[in-house]
């Protein structure tokens, strides 16, 4: 079974501007089931297409499977089985020996930036990077499947 071991902090805009980063990758992703026990989602990138099949979250770490998919099953799927969606710019940025993963949302999400690194055990210590703030590590409202579902503007 794969297990995904993730934090999740909010990101200082004012000090994210201002640095070096590559270009993001956008990404629209639906769920075609969106409960706190479990989500399927699926993700669609410029080039690729995936199925996630994550289960509930337990501190930091919950199942996940994710699979590869052809990008036009991928595309098909959002818009035919898709019950909420977002979109987003992804971008990868290396601090420290470890990557860290920042979402800019946009649509109904905009102005929500949220940085994500994996761990490989729940206790790893990693060094945090002065453009990361506020922990929201568990906090289910900063979930994607529930910013597809509540999002941001609402808030």
């Amino acid at each position: 079974m794969g297990v995904e071991i993730e934090r999740k902090f909010l990101v200082n805009e004012s000090k994210w501007i201002k640095i070096e980063k590559l270009q993001g990758n956008y990404y629209k992703q639906g769920y075609l089931l969106a409960d706190p026990n479990k989500t399927i989602r699926i993700r669609l990138t410029d080039s690729n297409g995936y199925l996630t099949i994550k289960g509930k979250t337990q501190g930091a770490s919950r199942p996940e499977f994710e699979y590869a998919i052809p990008k036009e099953d991928a595309q098909q799927l959002l818009e035919q089985f898709s019950i909420f969606s977002l979109t987003k710019i992804r971008y990868r940025i290396a601090f420290k020996n470890k990557v860290w993963e920042v979402d800019e949302f946009l649509g109904d999400n905009s102005g929500l930036l949220i940085a994500e690194i994996e761990l490989t055990h729940e206790t790893e210590q990693f060094e945090i990077p002065d453009w990361v703030g506020k922990e929201v590590t568990g906090e289910a409202k900063y979930y994607n499947s529930n910013l597809s579902k509540h999002p941001y503007k609402n808030w």
